[in-house]
């Protein structure tokens, strides 16, 4: 029987085939999905939390959000259930969870005393925030891509854009006061990580293939993990600040091996011109 309503296509229309039906599909394809919608319910509700002014748990849910948004794509590789339609959700749960849900925490916990200036910097963050996921995407559709993709990003990456944003709330759980001078610094920091993201800054990725770790540093690597993740769930927000500082700080370092490297130091991108940002608007 016809119904109005298309059968779930997860990596779009066939027209040589029929796609499969909605109970034909496998649970192993969903569960990626179901993982994405999570992070996005964790980043609307970290906004939630903020404007009940309950904002460490606002602060631990945006977090939380970017955890699970960064591991649904690994778990659809691992499941083998990357699908056009979970890429698609994964795009758009980015948006809220790296530039929404982030800018209108800090915007509520210390932007708002800069009042039209603290709202001005919380939009150009958000709004950078889709402009570095936009580029991410259109790089990510070339086919021939540059070998540095591998093992560099262009700008500071939307997840730990999210986690340096934050800063000024860290700051403010440990003590700081968050008076009018502290909301126009924080204004212009969030600005700040807005260049960052934008930017054709160099930045390490880790992810490549032939980075390798030497047998005899497993062991302690290892150890330092274990007592990282017990740091920070004894002292959350000092570590956070110590993270975010690490960061920071490493950024002229990922710059200057790449220039060492390839003698320049910003990154052209090869494809994303006037070309690509018209055929994606």
């Amino acid at each position: 029987m016809q119904t109005p309503f298309p059968p779930f296509e997860p990596n779009g229309p066939n027209d040589s085939a029929r796609g499969p039906r909605l109970r034909e599909i496998p649970l192993r394809l969903v569960v990626p999905n179901l993982i994405t919608i999570l992070a996005i319910c964790a980043g609307l509700t970290g906004i939630r939390l903020a404007f009940e002014n309950r904002y460490e748990l606002a602060v631990i849910m945006v977090l939380i959000a970017a955890f699970l948004d960064g591991i649904d794509g690994r778990v659809a590789r691992l499941m083998k259930a990357t699908s056009k339609f979970g890429a698609q959700m994964d795009s758009l749960a980015d948006i809220v969870n790296f530039g929404v849900a982030p800018a209108l925490v800090v915007y509520v916990f210390a932007l708002d005393g800069a009042r039209s200036i603290g709202w001005i910097a919380a939009l150009i963050y958000a709004i950078a925030a889709g402009l570095r996921l936009a580029r991410f995407n259109v790089m990510a559709e070339r086919e021939n891509r540059a070998p540095w993709q591998s093992e560099y990003f262009v700008g500071v990456p939307a997840p730990a854009g999210a986690m340096l944003v934050l800063l000024p709330v860290y700051l403010g759980f440990l003590g700081l006061t968050t008076d009018r001078t502290f909301a126009y610094i924080s204004s212009a920091y969030t600005v700040l990580i807005a260049f960052l993201l934008i930017s054709r800054l160099p930045v390490w990725s880790g992810k490549s293939e032939g980075n390798r770790l030497r047998r005899d540093l497993v062991l302690p690597m290892m150890l330092g993990v274990v007592l990282y993740v017990a740091l920070l769930m004894s002292f959350t927000w000092e570590v956070m600040v110590f993270t975010v500082v690490v960061y920071l700080l490493s950024l002229p370092f990922g710059a200057r091996k790449w220039k060492q490297k390839y003698g320049t130091l910003t990154i052209e991108e090869p494809g994303v011109g006037d070309d690509d940002i018209g055929r994606h608007i």
